[in-house]
């Protein structure tokens, strides 16, 4: 930390990364008592696992730990700088020491979810053969991001938010420890900044470290040993940092997002939609979500909310942030305020299911091309429906193999009641 202690220049969740499982927190149901990891620890057996998990909720820590109580060598690699060459270079390696001084070796890849299918592949003989133990992080669904070859040779074990009084063990210990943290410095933190650390981690340990760090630095002042940590220290750290997410969040927020306009609640709508854009999300995304939404769950019960969706979608583009927020709003509350029909998506889907029980049904006679000499005898003449009373007259327009099949339904609620089922 500049201008403070020599002994303070890493940063400091750096600094306080736990040396034991006894500074360890949260994960209790990984490595509680009988949990799958507390094997490792407790009979000293290695497996190799994924660990899956939000940022800052110990997945380094805990693969370190690992190896270390195991007796093991640890190797770090980062998946986005190293490839299949660094992979076989760590393999021959791994396999010199176990041969040679019989010990073994974990190899902790960081966002193992960055490598291509080939270069997983490349881990499988080694995971196989026990050449290395691999641990792998990552903030992703391993079972979609990782290949089945390389899953079904290792444990997936999910890490959850730190919760807040995890966050303030740990920030509490920053601040006493004199060695790791600011235990030679008078720090006073008033209450609501307090909080404010706590709360603004969101449960992540690594977020909450960096902005006690950079408050205290704000706070500091040359030759000062008492310093006084306030709300607005806090704040001038945690400015731009405090509704960050990673992928596998904002893929749950926009679910939130549609879940709540199919639920008609345009209070939550409106709070995933400013929730996410103000973390930085491109707000298009969840435009272009209400679009789909628009005709999927309300469809012609209310035909006006396609364009009202669309509308927002053009402001957007027109006016720009933060103004745009306000056709935006508009649009979001009719589509949630609106009745609700889904029998256009579920018409598609009864479509979807006729053309597999007969993919090659052929057109009827009286509906083909004309324009053009064919040999068909004509015997069914297309009847023109403007030449007959409502411009209408029931015929056939279906496949023979689909022609009782009723894919539209109308609902019940909005305009839709008002239109008529299929007459022929």
């Amino acid at each position: 930390m500049n201008g403070m202690s020599d002994a303070l220049t890493a940063p400091l969740p750096e600094r306080m990364r736990p040396q034991t499982l006894d500074e360890y927190v949260g994960q209790e149901h990984l490595i509680g008592p009988g949990r799958l990891l507390s094997k490792v620890f407790t009979e000293q057996k290695l497996l190799s696992v994924v660990l899956w998990g939000p940022p800052g909720t110990g997945k380094t820590t805990l693969a370190k730990l690992l190896a270390q109580q195991a007796g093991a060598r640890f190797v770090e690699l980062s998946a986005v700088a190293t490839g299949a060459k660094e992979l076989r270079e760590q393999f021959q390696a791994a396999d010199e020491e176990r041969r040679f001084y019989g010990t073994q070796t974990v190899l902790f890849v960081d966002e193992i979810h960055r490598y291509s299918k080939a270069q997983q592949d490349v881990l499988l003989p080694a995971v196989e053969h026990g050449t290395v133990y691999l641990i792998g992080s990552t903030t992703q669904n391993p079972r979609i991001c990782l290949t089945s070859a390389l899953l079904s040779r290792m444990q997936v074990c999910q890490l959850y938010a730190l919760k807040p009084q995890h966050v303030e063990t740990v920030l509490t210990r920053a601040l006493k420890d004199p060695e790791r943290g600011y235990g030679d410095y008078a720090i006073d933190v008033a209450d609501d900044a307090w909080r404010a650390l706590i709360t603004d981690a969101g449960g992540d340990l690594r977020k909450g470290l960096h902005a006690l760090e950079w408050a205290i630095q704000c706070a500091w002042q040359p030759g000062q040993r008492d310093i006084r940590v306030t709300m607005e220290h806090v704040r001038e750290a945690s400015q731009g940092v405090a509704g960050q997410f990673d992928e596998t969040v904002l893929y749950d927020m926009l679910s939130a997002f549609g879940k709540s306009l199919r639920g008609s609640d345009s209070d939550a709508a409106l709070y995933w939609f400013m929730r996410m854009t103000a973390a930085g999300l491109d707000p298009r995304i969840p435009v272009r979500r209400l679009i789909v939404h628009a005709s999927e769950d309300v469809g012609l019960a209310s035909p006006q909310a396609m364009p009202q969706a669309v509308a927002a979608l053009q402001a957007l583009e027109s006016v720009g942030m933060p103004e745009a927020r306000i056709p935006v709003a508009q649009a979001i509350i009719f589509v949630c305020e609106a009745p609700k029909s889904n029998s256009v998506v579920t018409a598609l889907d009864r479509v979807q299911e006729a053309i597999m029980r007969a993919p090659h049904a052929e057109v009827p006679k009286h509906l083909r091309d004309k324009s053009y000499p064919r040999a068909d005898d004509g015997t069914v003449t297309y009847r023109y429906p403007h030449d007959y009373p409502e411009h209408y007259i029931a015929q056939q327009y279906l496949p023979d193999a689909c022609k009782n099949d009723i894919f539209y339904r109308p609902g019940a609620l909005g305009t839709e009641s008002r239109i008529s089922p299929r007459k022929c």
